[in-house]
């Protein structure tokens, strides 16, 4: 293996036969020294990744490129140490579009500033769109984790577990930048009454006063099928995977109660992040207890495709025009979600996943 160093971050070049065992249903494309959050994939085949700010990132965003990190867009707008007047505080969610649109989904809490998603063109290498979330869109404990791109409604669904008992979906108009919060509290977005156990070993936060508790997190996963007519999603935490027409999301005469009404249970899942979904509907997850990745086909059942120690914690899935990305950050292990104690430790891994048929890149 050969290290190649390039602003401080460093990656493993890998070949496929390294973790020959037997195991064919992902290769690792990298091998990476700082966590990954999500990871998009342009038409072009330009590979986008978030860096998980609970490791405290050099950069927010960089490209994977000719084997190496790069920050993203630039280091202007992603550097930790920028003085930039605007800047990239902690992205999770990261989506592109058909038209070279990078679209950063910027939760603001690493700073503690107003959450923001940003949209960067990467044919002119301008920024795009600046659209901020604010209070009440985004309450004081929003966290703003990934979303669904709609490019035939034009709109963003995001989702926000926030507290749990007040996690929402946010629908946000790309033309205007006009933001709604929808289905607050619904039973399709809280969590459920389950521990992620990973290992055997709990995940565990401590509190201010220093107790260990276990955090049931609400709705995160989100992907949208490439007709762009369903939107589905579920609390992480969860062992149910729901739906809801983006026309009806995006419908203002709807009341509250009435588009509750339209969410329906679609099937069942484990407890996972982020997701992504291919031209036939099959729908692709991190099954976070078991080092696995799943698939719920069109019949509405769960499988595992892989399982692997080295699926440990499978934080986002994404299609590129070369097939379906994933990311690998060993999330559980980190200080946040261990009690306090930082035992994360790379390598951190850039997958590519054989997918069942094609998707959309971006998505």
């Amino acid at each position: 293996m050969k290290t190649l160093r390039k602003l401080g971050i460093a990656i493993m070049l890998v070949s496929s036969q390294a973790f020959a065992d037997g195991n064919s249903h992902f290769d690792v494309l990298a091998e990476l020294d700082t966590g990954p959050g999500n990871v998009t994939a342009t038409a072009n085949g330009r590979i986008v990744m978030s860096q998980h700010q609970f490791y405290q990132p050099q950069y927010s965003v960089v490209e994977y490129t000719d084997h190496k990190l790069i920050p993203f867009p630039n280091h202007e707008w992603s550097a930790a140490d920028s003085t930039a007047i605007i800047k990239l505080d902690s992205v999770l969610g990261i989506r592109s579009d058909a038209n070279g649109t990078v679209w950063m989904l910027d939760n603001g809490m690493r700073s503690g500033v107003t959450p923001k998603l940003v949209g960067w063109n990467t044919k002119t290498d301008k920024l795009h769109r600046l659209i901020y979330l604010p209070t009440p869109i985004a309450p004081k404990d929003a966290f703003v984790n990934d979303f669904a791109l709609d490019a035939t409604h034009n709109h963003a669904f995001i989702s926000d577990p926030a507290g749990g008992g007040n996690a929402a979906l946010i629908v946000v108009n790309l033309y205007t930048g006009a933001a709604r919060r929808v289905l607050e509290g619904h039973t399709s977005v809280v969590p459920e009454n389950v521990d992620l156990i990973i290992d055997n070993v709990p995940i565990q936060v401590k509190t201010p006063t220093g107790e260990l508790v276990r955090p049931h997190i609400g709705v995160n996963p989100i992907t949208e099928d490439l007709a762009n007519e369903w939107v589905y999603f579920g609390p992480m935490h969860g062992l149910s995977l729901y739906r809801v027409k983006a026309a009806d999301l995006i419908n203002e005469s709807l009341t509250a109660q009435q588009l509750a009404s339209r969410v329906e249970r679609y099937s069942g899942k484990p407890i996972s992040d982020g997701i992504s979904i291919d031209k036939n509907n099959n729908i692709y997850l991190g099954d976070l207890a078991n080092n696995a990745i799943g698939v719920i086909g069109k019949d509405r059942k769960y499988r595992q495709l892989a399982q692997c120690p080295r699926l440990s914690w499978v934080d986002s899935l994404s299609f590129g025009p070369d097939g379906l990305y994933a990311v690998v950050n060993r999330l559980h292990r980190s200080a946040t979600l261990n009690g306090g104690d930082a035992q994360s430790k790379p390598p951190y891994y850039l997958l590519q996943v054989k997918a069942l048929a094609t998707g959309l890149p971006g998505r």
